[in-house]
């Protein structure tokens, strides 16, 4: 998170903490942990009034930001989103807003954006393919000219919250190049299957598209540009992650400096055992490094930075291999009961593994900016 916040910023994620501290506490992820969808419509709706759904979205079509600048406003609620382990298809939601807002036509934003504003229906960004498509790979679903009309075929996974949205984003790929698509989940020839996940608060699905023929209409923005649009929506996909990741892995090391400086060895209190003490300082320069990775990261795309691609790889690449290792230090920490599923921790580590896994590994981040950089001198 940002060192220095504006009053309205510093009331925003106030108000976000105290609602999920309320309405997305360990009690209810628990109950949750077997439910289809992982949380309630009216939790969605009134998180939605917070302005959880509209940061992306320009004012003229109905949306706004807290301090002007809607990627780092946005990621004040990734981060509390991470502290607390909670549900909802925050990134997804999110892109598809976005990407709305700034590319649909008067006819798509009338019919797509006020339901995904009020939180009344929720929207699906489908970027992701099967193995080995699923993290930076290619686009193989294929969008054919048919007379005025394009025929959609193949599948998406992993999709958050396919099963719930009203709306999918379907980013396929056509003779002229990348395309996107608007595709309801109620069209003909589409299919979602639910997948399992470590994460137990948040819900992917498998889509499957089987010659779904789809209006002219329903392409979004100019299929000339969409390779760049894509590209813009990874690097707010991977923004959102990040802020999440070190929401808990700031969660998961504060919960264990607690219990080092209440849990005595031989009357001793843990946290002042020497080699605690450079494990927990290891951990705080991680920590404070994914902060500061994260929050250039959003600052990169909020500004759209020419280099932004390589700001956010070196981020997610760097909290993707961190992130997961400080927690299960966090974890080693406790010993016995740090392994038990009684104990919170868990929660955070399913928070940061998934993240570590989604929208690229951090050797695909190393891999991209390798190739970016032979790209750059010309190495063959």
């Amino acid at each position: 998170m940002e060192l220095e916040l504006t009053s309205d910023q510093e009331f925003f994620a106030e108000t976000t903490r105290k609602f999920l501290e309320d309405k997305a506490s360990v009690t209810e992820l628990r109950a949750r942990r077997h439910d289809p969808v992982g949380f309630d419509g009216d939790y969605w709706r009134q998180g939605a009034e917070l302005g959880w759904t509209s940061l992306l979205v320009s004012e003229p079509d109905g949306g706004g930001s807290i301090s002007g600048r809607g990627v780092a406003d946005l990621a004040l609620v990734g981060f509390e989103f991470g502290r607390h382990a909670a549900p909802g298809p925050l990134v997804g939601n999110n892109v598809v807003a976005g990407a709305l807002s700034e590319l649909g036509t008067a006819a798509q934003k009338a019919e797509w954006l006020p339901g995904l504003l009020g939180g009344e229906r929720l929207a699906a960004w489908a970027l992701a393919e099967p193995r080995p498509n699923d993290r930076l790979g290619e686009v193989l679903v294929e969008a054919t000219p048919k007379g005025d009309r394009y025929v959609v075929s193949g599948t998406k996974q992993p999709v958050e919250s396919a099963d719930q949205s009203a709306l999918l984003l379907v980013v396929a790929r056509s003779p002229e190049g990348l395309v996107q698509l608007l595709v309801p989940t109620d069209s003909p020839g589409v299919s979602v299957g639910a997948m399992g996940g470590v994460d137990l608060s948040r819900r992917f699905g498998s889509v499957t598209l089987d010659h779904v023929e789809l209006p002219a209409s329903a392409v979004l923005g100019d299929a000339a540009d969409a390779e760049r649009a894509v590209e813009h929506q990874l690097e707010l996909a991977i923004v959102l992650e990040l802020a999440e990741m070190v929401g808990a892995m700031d969660k998961a090391l504060e919960i264990t400096i607690e219990w080092a400086f209440n849990r005595y060895s031989f009357g001793r209190p843990l946290a002042s055992y020497q080699e605690l003490k450079h494990r927990f300082a290891d951990m705080k320069i991680w920590l404070e490094a994914s902060h500061a990775l994260a929050d250039e990261a959003a600052r990169a795309v909020q500004d759209r930075s020419p280099g932004a691609i390589e700001i956010v790889s070196g981020a997610k690449a760097y909290v993707s291999a961190k992130g997961p290792e400080l927690v299960q230090d966090c974890i080693q920490m406790h010993g016995g009961i740090g392994v038990t599923f009684d104990h919170d921790l868990h929660l955070y580590l399913r928070r940061v593994v998934l993240g570590s896994k989604l929208w690229g590994t951090a050797a695909d981040h190393r891999n991209r900016l390798t190739t970016i950089l032979e790209q750059r001198e010309g190495v063959r």
